[in-house]
């Protein structure tokens, strides 16, 4: 099969096609004829040495994954031919970045229909850090107000559509030229982060979800109601911070997104209520993987970038 590796950490020219043998399926899990590889933020970090969640080189990044089942020797959970998508091991190598991909059963769910394997690809860790989030973390609840920070990103335009499926009233941070974008996914009200301070216009929040970081995470403790809720996917390990939310009386959590298939059919079934959509930025072919890293390091971007098999 073709992979994409790279043997010593730097830009985007480090990654390399190459020959590779398929890997072996382990009981309880499938073979992936992969179709789409959403990509993610992360990856052009671990790519360059930011921090060593994979060790050194030589290894191959990726997680979301679309395709068809290929192989199930030793699960009931699916059969060959069957079309799932997940987030398979995360934070262990999934070895995404390849024409097949050997996944836990239990980190997979079929795709929905009204999803292409492109938009499918797109969905699960975005998917799943917003759901768990807003569901599992926050509580988020009928009536609730929500505010998600970076509305327009992959987590953002996916945790406003969870948001609002969940009864929230929903207000969101995004660049003004992403006004119609975020609420065309259902914000209620959208602040410019470029031209107002969130934190002069903004009371009485239940929930924030924090894809920023920085000092908006601090700055947000100001936003809440008393018992209110920060969640952040940034800033988890911000032990400080956490104690200073604590002591004003507001709650403060960091994410780091679980494989969950409770969670993955829980983002299915939305998108087969028509209460979710995922939006993909940009499509590239998978020899193009240098040009896709490119683009997500470039930033600001709407929605996700995906790479095709």
């Amino acid at each position: 099969m073709r992979a994409i590796t790279q043997h010593t950490l730097g830009g985007p020219e480090v990654l390399t096609i190459v020959d590779a043998p398929e890997p072996r399926v382990l009981p309880a899990e499938v073979l992936v004829r992969v179709k789409a590889i959403g990509l993610n933020p992360l990856e052009p970090r671990l790519r360059a040495g930011e921090f060593p969640l994979l060790g050194q080189p030589p290894f191959i990044l990726g997680w979301d994954i679309s395709g068809v089942v290929e192989a199930a020797p030793q699960t009931w959970r699916f059969r060959p031919g069957d079309e799932v998508f997940g987030m398979p091991l995360f934070p262990r190598a999934a070895s995404a970045y390849a024409e097949f991909v050997a996944a836990p059963a239990l980190h997979l769910a079929r795709k929905p229909a009204a999803l292409s394997h492109v938009e499918a690809s797109a969905l699960p860790v975005a998917g799943l850090t917003a759901w768990q989030g807003l569901v599992d973390l926050g509580g988020v609840s009928e009536g609730d107000r929500v505010l998600v920070h970076g509305g327009g990103g992959g987590v953002g335009h996916l945790a406003i559509q969870i948001a609002k499926a969940l009864g929230a009233h929903v207000i969101t941070t995004a660049g003004g030229s992403k006004r119609e974008f975020v609420e065309g996914f259902g914000a209620d009200e959208v602040i410019d982060y470029t031209a107002v301070d969130f934190t002069e216009v903004v009371r009485d929040v239940d929930v924030v979800l924090d894809t920023i970081g920085g000092d908006t995470v601090e700055r947000s403790l100001g936003v809440l109601r008393p018992g209110g809720h920060l969640v952040t996917a940034v800033a988890e390990e911000d032990l400080a911070l956490a104690a200073r939310y604590e002591a004003a009386g507001r709650h403060f959590s960091g994410i780091a997104v679980d494989p969950d298939p409770v969670a993955l059919r829980g983002l299915a079934d939305l998108v087969d209520q028509g209460k979710l959509r995922v939006h993909v930025q940009e499509t590239f072919p998978f020899d193009r993987i240098a040009d896709a890293h490119r683009l997500i390091e470039r930033g600001h971007l709407r929605g996700k970038v995906v790479l095709t098999v």
